[in-house]
């Protein structure tokens, strides 16, 4: 019989190394729910895939198959749970997330539940079940799964001005393996609404990128360009959520029309 091992792990491993390199992790939202254009995302090797229930229109009962083909792909599936309830952290990595992220941390006891949820004891509180898909379904030993899946990354996201007062106190919070910055909501609550260039904004993320590498907390931003993507990785981003899954396929389609039709 072949050895069991738990079918998200390898790419977490990989996620990770991607954002402890030079380059960078880069992933797409995807906010479809077909499991082909998230295969075919790893298969052009992206870093990870973010499976977004927030505002895509994924169910529960889509998310299995979709990180499924991740897994086929070998790419990471990071998930962002809809918010306001611990219960979408615990079933998105039962069914096998390699990493969640969380929507509108503001406070440090806002990110203390949400690693609390993320991870099982000593670390955490998270419901023990070992006959889940993340487990194989009991396949892997209880003691070595409970121990491995605590090393599914834990994202929140500080969205906005209040966050940005409070972080110190976030980053001081054990558990926490990136800070996710919207640039488009954080220039939206500095007064500079969609102007993610201007200089308050930057300087404000470059504020936010020193205190997190000084914890030890690496910074996530999001980027509609592979400029925009470029240009926060030289800052010192190392998670770029870029674009979406229906725009990206609406940008090539576009693009061939316009070819075309030339």
């Amino acid at each position: 019989m072949k050895p069991s091992k738990m079918p998200t792990m390898d790419s977490v491993r990989s996620f990770k190394a991607a954002m402890d390199s030079d380059q960078g992790a880069l992933g797409p939202f995807m906010i479809g729910t077909d499991p082909a254009f998230v295969e075919a995302a790893g298969r052009a090797g992206y870093d990870f895939v973010l499976l977004d229930m927030e505002h895509g229109t994924h169910t529960f009962q889509h998310l299995p198959h979709l990180i499924r083909a991740a897994n086929v792909a070998g790419v990471c599936p990071v998930v962002r749970v809809p918010r306001g309830s611990d219960i979408w952290i615990d079933q998105a990595l039962d069914v096998g997330a390699g990493a969640v992220m969380i929507p509108q941390i503001d406070t440090a006891e806002q990110a203390r539940e949400a690693v609390r949820a993320a991870k099982f004891s000593p670390v955490g509180m998270r419901g023990t079940c070992r006959f889940v898909r993340s487990a194989g379904f009991g396949a892997v030993p209880g003691a070595e799964y409970f121990s491995e899946a605590n090393e599914t990354v834990v994202i929140l996201q500080a969205e906005g001005k209040k966050a940005v007062e409070n972080l110190d106190e976030i980053l001081d919070v054990p558990g926490i393996d990136v800070i996710f910055v919207g640039p488009y909501d954080l220039s939206s609550s500095l007064g500079h609404v969609g102007e993610i260039d201007h200089p308050e904004v930057i300087e404000c993320i470059k504020g936010i990128i020193a205190k997190a590498s000084a914890k030890g907390v690496k910074l996530g931003c999001f980027a509609d360009t592979v400029e925009g993507g470029k240009k926060w990785r030289d800052l010192g981003v190392k998670f770029i959520g870029y674009s979406c899954d229906t725009y990206l396929f609406y940008q090539k389609a576009l693009a061939d029309v316009e070819s075309f039709q030339k």
